[in-house]
């Protein structure tokens, strides 16, 4: 039992291997624009009252307004910790850095976003069929 172990325990990890392996080395996948910013928000200590104020008397309507403008695209609570998730239109962390440290919770160094960039899934690039000639 424990070889089978061994062997299923080898062979999971020579996937990722086998699969570099057999991509084509002439055609590396198209560079992607991005266009959105995963934030991903955490409060930098427990919130005190008065830090509970702030975030429902300025933080959610400026937020709220974040929304409207379209510069928020979605937003979520993170169910099993204290923290929020956005989706920002974005297109570099910067810009959504900015955004996000001129809410009040940002101006008072309360909370820390995590910031991933996002584009378009290049992959699916490779599906396209080959075109006679550059686009312009």
């Amino acid at each position: 039992m424990k070889t089978l172990a061994h062997s299923i325990a080898l062979a999971l990890a020579l996937i990722p291997v086998a699969l570099k392996a057999q991509m084509p080395k002439s055609s590396p996948l198209p560079p992607t624009p991005t266009n959105r910013i995963l934030a991903i928000g955490r409060f930098n200590a427990p919130p005190t009252p008065d830090q509970f104020k702030l975030l429902s008397s300025q933080e959610v309507p400026d937020t709220m307004r974040l929304y409207l403008a379209g510069k928020i695209d979605q937003w979520y609570s993170i169910q099993n910790d204290n923290g929020v998730v956005f989706i920002i239109n974005a297109s570099t962390v910067e810009e959504a850095h900015t955004m996000l440290e001129a809410l009040p919770l940002g101006q008072a160094k309360l909370m820390t976003f995590q910031l991933i960039p996002l584009g378009p899934l290049s992959p699916l690039a490779l599906l396209l069929p080959k075109p006679d000639k550059p686009a312009q």
